[in-house]
Parts: structure tokens; sequence; C-alpha cells
């Protein structure tokens, strides 16, 4: 089941269109995202590029596989996307409306710190079995 959600950049000169894979959110917890977000980055899933209208989104190589795409006015984080086939993962706080989400996987457990945890029972993925799913 795929939706059509939109959203925008915190200054409106962004606008994001996903075609979302289904309902569920993952949250990955890897240096580099919580560096990125604060916190954990909270996301779902894309197999299609969102369509950006507007401005431009500035993108930045964050590692070899992966890119991170952001307004380069306001800073908002607009998408993260691995390289090698195209995923997207798009925060879900920049999605307009509520849907029925379904908090239901974490990744690079290995890496969360112990200062904070989730309630919710999830699966749960070192980073190396991400990435493992994620290329099958």
């Amino acid at each position: 089941m795929t939706l059509e959600k939109h959203g925008s950049c915190l200054c409106g000169e962004t606008h994001l269109h996903a075609t979302v894979d289904n309902t569920n959110i993952s949250a990955c917890h890897c240096s580099m995202c919580r560096k990125w977000t604060g916190g954990p980055l909270l996301v779902v899933h894309c197999s299609q590029p969102p369509v950006v209208e507007g401005r431009a989104p500035s993108v930045y190589d964050s590692s070899d596989w992966a890119q991170r795409g952001f307004c380069g006015r306001c800073g908002t984080h607009l998408y993260y996307r691995l390289k090698a086939n195209d995923f997207y993962a798009v925060p879900v706080g920049l999605l307009d409306g509520d849907e029925a989400w379904e908090f239901d996987l974490q990744i690079f457990v290995e890496e969360k710190p112990a200062w904070y945890c989730f309630a919710n029972q999830t699966t749960e993925l070192t980073g190396q079995q991400a990435f493992e799913q994620l290329s099958d």
C-alpha cells in the first residue's frame, strides 16, 4: 500500500511530494544521523525518488554510499538517499497530515546511546543487518 504525501521545509521554499511505501516508521541510531538531527532519524521509506519543487535541495555526500538532502536556505532535512539502489528515507515530521503511522523498526542499534530508549516493541537491526536487508 503506497501513500502520496506532501511536505515542505520550514521556510516554505522547498516542497516535496513523496510516494511512501507503507505507514511504517523506522529510526536510525547511527552516529551520523544523530549528529545530523540531534537524536535518532525517524523516517518513512520511499522506493521512488521524491519530487522536489521550488528551491532545489542542497545535497551532502555523507559517505561513499549515501547522500543527505536539505533546504539550503533554512536547513530542513528533506531526505536520506542510498546511492546504490536509489532508496530514499524521508523524515516523517516533514510530511503534512496525520497518518496512522506505525513505529516498527530501529537500525544501527549497536550505536544507540544509553540515555534514550523507545517504549515501542520494534524489530532491531545492527547496521550490518540493515545494509544486508536493503541490498536484497
